[in-house]
């Protein structure tokens, strides 16, 4: 044995075994990025595959047998005689166990193939509701102050002052504070109990005070308060000119550090003794704006809100030219509208570079300016590894800073990592326990796994903190018909909300025309139509304009002559913007969707295969894969049913929005219907209980 050891050693087979190993490692890893772009079926990949593993032992035995010498392959010399036979048997040795070796490693790579269906064991932990934990001695929940100004509308006056000294705690790293929108819920008017706010908020302390404004004047009062044993700590107040209100919130702000025994670093103590700026109109206007850019939640009125937001800001902006924080409010304003397609132009984008400019020109080394530089870094550009190195500077400056954890949260969940995306989650929820909008971002993060009773978990969490909200009843209604197949609580839901409602009718548009398509339902249609916005509908996060949601009802209703010419007008808006912006992945989706439903067969092929090459899932996970689901559209719509069917095979596999109900109940997959290979795909996504 130790001869034939020997043998293999000079034979150079060990050599061999090692490089292959290496090398066609690399190949397969190569493959399986360069395999995606060129739309080859998933049986190529599988099958080059398994080529490279079978090729392992055939180049073991070869490497026996043959050997390079001078250029030229010679076989090589060995023993003679008995000897010379054994190691003829033990050859076979060498080819078998190469060829178990490939089997073990093909086996290995099939199980942790990147194309095999979610492997449910492997996704994130469920994100419960918080279960009762020891409260940190040093947290604390600033509540809205009372507006005991003669004048009612200086109440955002008194939120002003709540919201600095909230603002400037939140930079102290050994201190807990409860973010703004946790926090905003407990408006002053009616009864407060302190004990059970701190109990859901996770705090010991609990801050609350009154503002008066009169003329040149301001009287603050404040009182801190141990909310376990409901006895006040300390208590102040400031009767000061006006002008004095931001040394009366440093000042404020010093006493509950000092009260709570918290450390301070020097940078924290100049923190705390900042002023955001020096003019009192350009903060009152940068305070509404960011209470209307809060409200923006997946509601119709996000689009109103946030353009109204960009004029309070430029505002602010006019009266102080140095106001840091209007900028980077401002920066994030106008990258939401660039990124939710609201208005996504070249103008827009450089609207938000500017702003973000002079926001580092201003103050290039502070936490807010790093944070509204990652936010624009990934919904500008979706330049997610710049931002996170943002974020992380961003991190150390604002402690505190839900929205430091949730960005974190998008930024891993659009490349592909749901466990870290779940982790920030958590996170963001610790020190803003009761945000709604952060618990729809948990739901959608399950959707796009599939995991529909954790989706609903999160949304009846939602639910329970705004029971008011109607958007939320129909979101559970969706996940119902995209789960189950099933369209009756939507139906329900929907129906319910106009009849108590009607001028809610233009929020749940999108959900109205989604149902009413999936049951074949013209006349539901038309009213979906006649109450959706004149600037379009968003279909599966993508933004098509109002005309192709109009040729849709048409095909369902039966006029062709009438979808044409909807979607002909339809591709005429959308052409424009793709002219404008030849690398928006999106708009091409949606034009190559509505070519597709023209006819035009190779403009609509080439639109959808260059919007998955601009947005590859190793880029974009969400939208990554509804480009490639779209484009399967494209294909059936165009007559290419096998080429559509390898897609949304691939699309099935991937997370997505790409669902059962989906599938077995929408006009677009009408071409693929009866397929074989379609109705076993369909299959693959039924709810298994």
């Amino acid at each position: 044995m130790r001869t034939f050891l020997e043998e293999l050693k000079k034979r150079r087979v060990y050599r061999v075994a090692i490089a292959y190993a290496i090398g066609g490692s690399a190949v397969v890893q190569l493959a399986g990025t360069v395999f995606p772009i060129f739309h080859a079926p998933e049986w190529a990949q599988q099958l080059f595959v398994v080529l490279v593993a079978l090729g392992f032992p055939i180049g073991l035995v070869l490497a026996w047998g043959f050997d390079i010498d001078n250029g030229a392959i010679t076989r090589t010399p060995g023993p003679s005689g008995p000897l010379a036979a054994a190691n003829s048997r033990r050859v076979w040795v060498v080819g078998l166990a190469g060829m178990f070796i490939a089997v073990f490693a093909l086996a290995a790579y099939w199980f942790w193939h990147p194309w095999k269906t979610i492997n449910a064991a492997a996704l994130p932990p469920v994100i419960e509701a918080p279960l009762p934990a020891p409260v940190p001695e040093k947290s604390i929940a600033v509540l809205p102050f009372e507006n005991f100004s003669d004048d009612k509308q200086n109440s955002s006056f008194s939120d002003g002052v709540q919201e600095e000294i909230l603002t400037t705690l939140a930079k102290v790293a050994d201190l807990k504070v409860i973010s703004r929108t946790s926090v905003m819920q407990y408006k002053t008017g009616t009864a407060r109990n302190l004990k059970e706010i701190a109990k859901v908020l996770g705090v010991a302390h609990i801050l609350e005070g009154s503002v008066q404004r009169d003329g040149g004047r301001v009287r603050v009062t404040a009182q801190l308060i141990d909310a376990r044993t409901d006895t006040h700590t300390w208590a102040e107040h400031y009767d000061r000119e006006l002008a004095d209100v931001f040394a009366i919130q440093s000042e404020l702000a010093e006493q509950i550090v000092s009260q709570l025994q918290v450390r301070l670093s020097p940078e924290e103590k100049a923190v705390i003794e900042e002023r955001p700026t020096t003019d009192l109109q350009a903060y009152d206007r940068y305070v509404r704006a960011k209470a209307l850019a809060a409200d923006t939640s997946f509601n119709a009125r996000a689009e109103a809100n946030l353009v109204e937001a960009a004029r309070l800001l430029g505002e602010a902006i006019a009266r102080d030219s140095k106001f840091l924080l209007a900028y980077c409010l401002l920066a994030s304003v106008h990258d939401r509208l660039y990124f939710f397609g609201t208005d996504h132009t070249p103008a827009r984008l450089a609207l938000a570079d500017a702003t973000v400019r002079t926001a580092l020109q201003l103050r290039p080394q502070a936490g807010e300016t790093h944070l509204a530089m990652a936010a624009h870094l990934y919904y500008g550009y979706l330049d997610c590894d710049g931002a996170r190195r943002e974020l992380d500077l961003a991190r150390a400056a604002l402690p505190n800073e839900a929205f430091v954890f949730e960005l974190g949260a998008f930024i891993a969940r659009r490349q592909g990592r749901w466990e870290e995306a779940a982790h920030q989650f958590e996170r963001a929820l610790e020190v803003d326990p009761q945000n709604f909008h952060i618990l729809e971002q948990v739901a959608f993060l399950y959707e796009d796994l599939r995991r529909y009773a954790d989706m609903s978990s999160a949304l009846e969490r939602a639910l329970a903190l705004n029971p008011k909200s109607f958007t939320t009843r129909v979101q559970l209604g969706e996940m119902e018909l995209a789960w189950r197949a099933a369209p009756k609580r939507l139906h329900d839901t929907i129906q319910e909300v106009i009849a108590a409602k009607p001028d809610a009718a233009g929020e749940l548009a999108d959900a109205w025309l989604l149902l009413a398509l999936c049951e074949r339902d013209s006349a539901q249609a038309d009213r979906a139509l006649a109450a959706m916005s004149p600037d379009g509908c968003r279909d599966q996060r993508i933004a098509f304009p109002h005309a192709w949601c109009e040729g849709q009802v048409a095909r369902v209703r039966g006029d062709a002559n009438a979808a044409r010419a909807a979607f002909i007008s339809a591709r005429n808006e959308l052409e424009k913007i793709v002219r404008n912006q030849p690398a928006y992945a999106e708009g091409l989706c949606a034009l190559g969707v509505i070519d597709a439903a023209l006819g035009r067969k190779e403009e609509a092929i080439q639109e959808g295969r260059r919007a998955v090459e601009l947005l590859p899932v190793t880029k974009d996970s969400i939208n990554g894969a509804l480009a490639i689901q779209y484009l399967a559209v494209i294909y059936a719509w165009t007559g290419e049913k096998k080429l559509a069917l390898d897609e949304l095979e691939i699309a099935s596999r991937l997370p997505g929005l790409l669902s059962y109900g989906h599938l077995r109940l929408h006009p677009l997959w009408d071409p693929l219907r009866g397929d074989r290979r379609f109705e076993k795909i369909v299959a693959s996504l039924a709810p298994k209980q």
